[in-house]
């Protein structure tokens, strides 16, 4: 029958009652298969995190956890200070919160760069 219709006969799964078996086309189960380990297996991104040289202990901790997790993943991350107004004169205030970000992140990740003059620092999985 599978060979009438120009196709394969693909066992698909092995149980205790007896395989299941497919008429396909092998070649294109094939295909399909590593177009779907590839989608899967996709490049490290790169994930962002903005705060505020006054945020609280309760915010920054919940950033540095999500840090955690995507650096857990494979993803870099990226620790943006945003200075508005008045707060540019307090930019030691700042650099502080992100030196305190580089040693929370020390056992997770790598610093890849530290920009003082922009606030920013990305953090590479370790």
């Amino acid at each position: 029958m599978a060979k009438d219709a120009n196709l394969d006969l693909v066992v698909v799964s092995e149980t205790k009652e007896g395989p299941v078996a497919k008429i396909m086309d092998y070649g294109k189960h094939q295909y399909q298969q590593k177009k779907r380990q590839r989608q899967n297996t996709s490049k490290p991104s790169l994930k962002e995190v903005k705060l505020r040289p006054n945020v609280g202990d309760s915010d920054y901790g919940i950033r540095i956890d999500r840090a955690l997790e995507w650096l857990g993943k494979g993803d870099m991350v990226k620790f943006q200070v945003r200075l508005r107004g008045r707060e540019h004169q307090h930019r030691d205030r700042a650099l502080e919160l992100l030196n305190r970000v580089v040693e929370d992140l020390d056992k997770a990740g790598k610093v890849q760069s530290f920009d003082r003059r922009a606030l920013v620092v990305q953090v590479a999985p370790a």
